[in-house]
């Protein structure tokens, strides 16, 4: 396996899944340049941005003109870049699970979210857009309770039992989420093995850098 380039540059908006590998690359110690895509300006649709990206989203984490783009890819590179950081397992069906809570979260967490936060990219007319968001949000508090259950199953304290992995800082995304202005889920009393988890993650210094970078709370 070849090393990681020395310089990377991580392309993010405060707040979105790109908050994954932030976190991923601030526990590795990587050397990268942190570079906002500023959504309100839609940034991301400039065409500066998708030379980058075409897909007009975040994260993407670059190297030259090297891109990579979708957060299991960009996570599994981090954690195998910078083996030294131990953010990836090496127990083969530990690695698989960490494979599997990857695909699970940006192909069925995330996009079911999207139905509640983006509902127009499912619907065009108003009364379709308002089904798309009513039905997301059902479909979203039942997602959020099956992680809920693979949470309370847990025999450690992260997902890969004693070992802290890229897939963590992922599912910490979305539990931030549940407490944003979309979803307003009470996480604490609801979700409660989540939040021990969350707690457990945003305490890190690791963690507590990435989110006073990127201003949130």
């Amino acid at each position: 396996m070849s090393a990681a380039p020395t310089i990377l540059t991580l392309f993010y908006e405060p707040g979105s899944c790109s908050l994954a590998p932030h976190i991923a690359l601030e526990e590795a110690g990587a050397a990268f340049t942190p570079k906002r895509v500023d959504f309100k300006s839609s940034e991301q649709r400039s065409a500066a941005y998708l030379k980058i990206n075409p897909k007009g989203r975040v994260p993407a984490l670059a190297a030259g003109d090297w891109v990579l783009t979708e957060n299991p890819a960009i996570l599994q590179f981090i954690a195998q870049s910078y083996p030294d950081a131990k953010l990836w397992p090496t127990d083969l069906r530990t690695q698989a699970r960490c494979l599997e809570w990857m695909a699970w979260l940006s192909s069925g967490v995330h996009v079911t979210y999207a139905h509640v936060r983006r509902a127009e990219r499912y619907a065009a007319s108003e009364m379709g857009i308002a089904d798309v968001r009513a039905k997301g949000a059902v479909a979203t508090r039942e997602i959020y309770s099956d992680v809920e259950k693979r949470m309370a199953k847990l025999t450690g304290p992260w997902i890969a039992d004693d070992e802290l992995t890229v897939v963590d800082g992922y599912a910490y995304v979305f539990w931030r989420w549940g407490n944003g202005p979309h979803l307003a889920y009470d996480m604490a009393t609801d979700f409660p093995a989540w939040t021990a988890h969350a707690r457990r993650i945003s305490a890190r210094p690791a963690v507590q850098r990435v989110l006073a970078r990127e201003g949130l709370v």
